[in-house]
């Protein structure tokens, strides 16, 4: 019992750490006004690579153990570990989901950034058909607040190129 008091004590802080990273994965991103879509992708590969990170952590041999003798205890801390771990897993797939679809963006964004406003236009109805598919097919993507800002993006980046354009002619 003395061994899995112990061992339940390091899930605790385990399962404390766990959940302030959800937290803060689930806080409002501060942003500039500007700020382009490709940043969107890079917001999404950097949530992806955390949780990634954290899952091949949470599935290494020492905590397997780990959670195998607290299992073997019955042990009530692995319900809460258990949660845990499948909220983890929905938050990696969402990360690794976002990217794929914002991948498919990809393109048009380094298009966009050196365009001028008239070769910018010609592949506006791609993107957005491109914009609208990941709409109706992403289970994670396709959220009014996760469109909202990425439109907002796309159009951040479209202003900076007519800017750029204005000041260059």
């Amino acid at each position: 019992t003395e061994v899995t008091e112990k061992l339940e004590e390091v899930v605790i802080i385990w399962i404390k750490q766990i959940r302030q990273i959800l937290v803060e994965s689930e806080q409002m991103r501060r942003e500039a006004d500007d700020i382009g879509p490709s940043a969107e992708l890079e917001h999404w590969k950097k949530r992806m690579s955390s949780f990634n990170s954290l899952l091949d952590e949470i599935k290494s041999s020492k905590v397997k153990k780990i959670i195998s003798i607290l299992q073997a205890a019955r042990s009530k801390t692995l319900k809460q570990w258990k949660e845990l771990d499948g909220n983890i897993t929905v938050a990696a797939n969402e990360a690794k989901d976002n990217v794929k679809y914002l991948y498919t963006l990809d393109k048009f964004f380094g298009l966009f950034a050196k365009a001028s406003p008239v070769t910018m236009m010609e592949h506006v109805p791609s993107l957005m058909n491109t914009v609208c598919m990941i709409y109706c097919t992403s289970p994670y993507y396709n959220t009014s607040e996760c469109m909202t800002s990425l439109l907002l993006k796309i159009t951040n980046q479209m202003i900076n190129t007519c800017k750029t354009y204005l000041c260059e002619g």
